[in-house]
């Protein structure tokens, strides 16, 4: 199915920009400008991070108390259980946190929630199965989850259980739970941006300012930190950018004997890019919780046996080919159901359910057809007694939170953030959400915001991209949410042959433009229309290394017949 053509946004020049700063292009400084990064000082800080920029942990809400906490129970040898989410973030904030335990001799174990059948944060079924696998511990550090769980953590307060609260979620309607400690930046000032596994470090720095320990290098630890961030979509600024820069380049050599087998199945054997962990290395994680099997991945990280590591990433590697192979049968699914059901073209919204599906992976579906129709879109699993779990993505200027709340009546539950949210709702409901959900979109965006659009960052002519360009394009890096990898564009461009067709549906590409010729690959671009040249074409660029030589390589975004300007 063909998609509606994207109307391409041509980005300001900003209006500071600097010139001359360390011999650096000026097509960089306007990127650069662009992220609000302006003066010589400003630039060389964003350019190159210095772990020893990071900031006092203390700063963080309820720092103080969580580490006195901690800290009475290694002097009184109490047993603490860490309970996380089964996500990338989740997951590495036990093991980190675990590890930091460990370390001061902490007893105590570790507790996951199967996603199918606890569901995600501190559930009553959860409690119930944690308290009869370890009996009841004297504290439970609960990470990224626990803020937004009043009535189970008043629960465990009348057990005698104490609670720590790690984690960087949004505050419920109804306040903050009555715990130990609630260290979440969001009732502070400022690291809002900190995914949970930042704040874990961040308490791990605070405790080992508190309590030195000789053997403990927190710094080894980074490279996890920065998978959950990138895995996490949490921007990309300030001490993220300096925690995932430092982390990706640790990545390659890590102690961590699990992400260093993860690394091999999943193909990596050289420097590894935010892109790399995107979609290479967080998926595997992410399929181990997706399959129920959230203990797999946790093992990995916390694996020291090399032979045991190797065994335990090929079983997330399968995971991963499971959750691909459910993902391809919902999306044609889906698909299918599109062209039966929906109007692509006029239809505000797209809002599909089936007893089929799996739950594990509707998020991935409800984010591929979002982005091939530029449409607000959930997708819902029904189980067998009628009741669905969807999983919501948003186009800018359509807030999901915003829309559930619009649309309560027929919903059983639902939250998350305004481009992506989860919900609950019964199999007969899901007809009225549809036809409600889209006249909140009508309501509350123009036509022209509704319309497929794509923001380009920059022009650039074939001869400026060279390897020099790209070396001094590299320190952007890493990039993800608040930091995305910049658009380029390039006008009046020529076919030099015909395109080359690689696994049916992709092209490389032989491009001219003057008397500058570049190869390109474009994703997918075997499934589209092309118009004849000349076209403008919508690119990024990255490093390509094979056989030990390496280009910049064009990865097209979009093509369009070729216009004068605009």
């Amino acid at each position: 199915m063909e998609e509606e053509p994207r109307q391409w946004i041509l980005k300001e020049d900003p209006k500071t920009t600097e010139k001359n700063v360390g011999g650096l292009p000026s097509i960089l400084l306007k990127l650069l400008g662009q992220r609000g990064v302006s003066g010589e000082e400003a630039i060389q800080k964003f350019l190159n991070p210095k772990l020893k920029d990071l900031s006092d942990p203390y700063l963080l809400p309820h720092m103080t108390e969580a580490v006195e906490r901690i800290c009475s129970a290694i002097d009184k040898g109490e047993e603490v259980i860490v309970y996380g989410d089964y996500d990338v973030d989740g997951v590495t904030s036990v093991a980190l946190m675990r590890n930091v335990l460990d370390a001061y001799g902490v007893a105590g174990g570790v507790y996951i929630p199967k996603r199918g059948e606890e569901g995600y944060g501190l559930s009553d079924e959860a409690i119930d199965n944690l308290l009869e696998e370890h009996g009841k511990p004297h504290l439970i550090i609960t990470v990224d989850c626990g803020t937004a769980s009043i009535n189970e953590i008043a629960r465990l307060n009348e057990l005698g259980v104490d609670v720590i609260v790690v984690d960087h979620h949004e505050m419920s309607a109804d306040g903050s739970p009555e715990c130990v400690a609630v260290v979440n930046p969001k009732l502070g000032d400022g690291f809002h941006y900190l995914c949970a596994a930042g704040v874990v470090f961040k308490l791990a720095h605070a405790l080992l300012k508190k309590r030195r320990l000789e053997a403990f290098d927190l710094k080894s630890y980074i490279d996890m930190v920065a998978v959950a961030t990138v895995a996490d979509i949490v921007p990309l600024v300030e001490e993220n950018r300096l925690l995932v820069r430092h982390g990706l380049k640790r990545l390659p050599r890590t102690g961590n004997v699990g992400l260093k087998a993860l690394q091999r199945v999943a193909g990596l054997d050289g420097n590894v890019s935010s892109m790399d962990v995107g979609f290479r290395i967080g998926p595997r994680i992410n399929a181990a919780g997706r399959m129920d099997k959230p203990e797999d991945a946790l093992a990995l990280l916390c694996e020291s046996n090399s032979r045991s590591a190797k065994q335990l990433a090929e079983v997330l590697d399968d995971y991963n080919r499971q959750r691909q192979t459910y993902e391809k049968q919902i999306r044609d699914e889906a698909m299918r159901m599109v062209e039966e059901q929906c109007d692509p073209v006029n239809d505000p919204v797209i809002v599909l359910g089936s007893r089929k599906w799996h739950p594990g992976v509707v998020g991935i579906v409800a984010s591929r057809l979002m982005r091939q129709f530029y449409k607000p879109t959930f997708i819902v699993a029904i189980d067998d007694d009628g009741v669905g779990k969807g999983s919501g993505r948003s186009v800018e200027g359509v807030s999901l939170v915003g829309a559930i709340q619009s649309c309560t009546d027929d919903l059983i539950a639902g939250g998350g953030h305004d481009m992506a949210a989860g919900l609950s709702i019964r199999e007969e409901r899901i007809a009225d959400f549809r036809k409600n959900f889209g006249e909140y979109v009508l309501k509350t965006t123009t036509a022209a915001q509704r319309a497929p659009r794509m923001h380009v960052d920059a022009e650039i002519d074939f001869e400026e991209l060279s390897l020099d360009f790209l070396d001094s394009y590299d320190l952007l890096q890493p990039f993800g949410s608040q930091n995305p990898q910049p658009v380029f564009m390039s006008r009046g461009v020529w076919l030099t042959e015909a395109p080359r067709h690689l696994k049916n549906k992709h092209l490389k590409l032989f491009l001219r433009q003057g008397i500058s010729e570049r190869d390109a690959i474009f994703f997918s671009g075997g499934e589209r229309n092309l118009p004849d040249p000349p076209w403008d074409v919508a690119f990024t660029i990255d490093r390509n290394t094979f056989r030990g030589r390496t280009t910049l390589q064009m990865v097209i975004q979009d093509v369009r017949a070729s216009r004068a300007e605009g």
